[in-house]
């Protein structure tokens, strides 16, 4: 007869380990809208299944209408949130936002040139916020440091075209091809350009390299104004990368994920709306009769990994 485990014997037993999920480390600014920044990416990133390593680059003063200031995080500061995760953490693509300052630039872009088989997605937000001059330097650093490093540049079609474009004087405006000939000239392999003008109710959304057009999906117009769909592309698609998806499928699905997000956006204040990551964690809508089955159902259903239901 086996004698039973004494309570010493229970307290050392221990669970198989689960794996970890895909960690991707994002350098973003700290938004306290909670609309982008490292709140957004992190939001983003945990609804795609996989886990976020935030570090804070700058923080900036705004709510869901405007920006009104930021306030750059010290470079050594920022290298410093960094290496102390990577010399513990495996990260499988990096997610990089809003740097802060020129300074802030080039201390990420030496990080990223430590480890360069792991894939960068880069968004480049409209910056018309920062005073002109820090605007320029700014993004001269970011093309001359962050761009050779790039897997996929995003970006709307007008922040891509000032910047990648400046000097464009063609009766059309250019094309995803032509912008992203510009990039590959910067070392860029891939832009996915958003927000094309159709002459249409849509605005089209698309993957090219060089070479041409990859993929892409049209949305239409919404009659809202948001704030965070950027970032929201742009972190989704860095989180399927880090999962091993392959890019043309991954685009195909981080566009899917936005265009839900911001159907089932929500107006926290006065100002944008702001996407919902967790449109698919909320049961569907029923009368009152059937509200509380609806609830159990739901909670009975919740998908494992999300990643998955859209």
């Amino acid at each position: 007869m086996t004698a039973p485990s004494t309570a010493s014997e229970a307290d050392t037993q221990t669970l198989p380990e689960q794996p970890a999920p895909a960690c991707v480390m994002s350098f973003n600014a700290s938004d306290p809208s909670g609309a982008g920044g490292v709140a957004g990416d992190v939001a983003t990133i945990a609804a795609m299944g996989a886990h976020a390593l935030p570090i804070v680059t700058s923080i900036v003063m705004r709510d869901t209408a405007e920006v009104f200031d930021h306030h750059p995080i010290d470079a050594d500061v920022v290298v410093e949130q960094a290496r102390s995760v990577l010399e513990d953490v495996t990260i499988a693509a990096w997610k990089v936002g809003f740097l802060g300052s020129t300074e802030g630039v080039s201390a990420v872009a030496e990080i990223l040139s430590d480890y360069p088989d792991v894939p960068l997605v880069a968004y480049l937000p409209n910056l018309s916020w920062v005073e002109e001059d820090e605007q320029q330097a700014y993004l001269d650093a970011f093309r001359e440091l962050v761009l050779p490093q790039t897997e996929v540049l995003v970006g709307s079609h007008q922040t891509l075209t000032d910047f990648l474009l400046p000097d464009w004087e063609g009766e059309r405006p250019p094309s995803s091809r032509e912008l992203a000939v510009a990039a590959n000239e910067q070392g860029t392999r891939f832009v996915l350009v958003t927000s094309i003008p159709l002459p249409d109710q849509y605005l089209d959304n698309v993957l090219a390299s060089s070479q041409g057009p990859i993929t892409g999906e049209k949305f239409e117009r919404f009659e809202a104004s948001f704030v965070g769909a950027g970032e929201t592309l742009s972190a989704s698609l860095a989180a399927l990368l880090a999962t091993g998806v392959e890019l043309h499928a991954a685009v195909g699905e981080a566009l899917a994920f936005l265009d839900q997000a911001l159907d089932a956006g929500f107006r926290p204040g006065m100002g944008n709306v702001i996407p919902d990551r967790f449109f698919w964690a909320l049961p569907p809508e029923e009368s009152e009769d059937d509200e509380a089955p609806a609830a159990e159902e739901a909670a009975a259903d919740a998908p494992k990994n999300p990643r998955h239901v859209h």
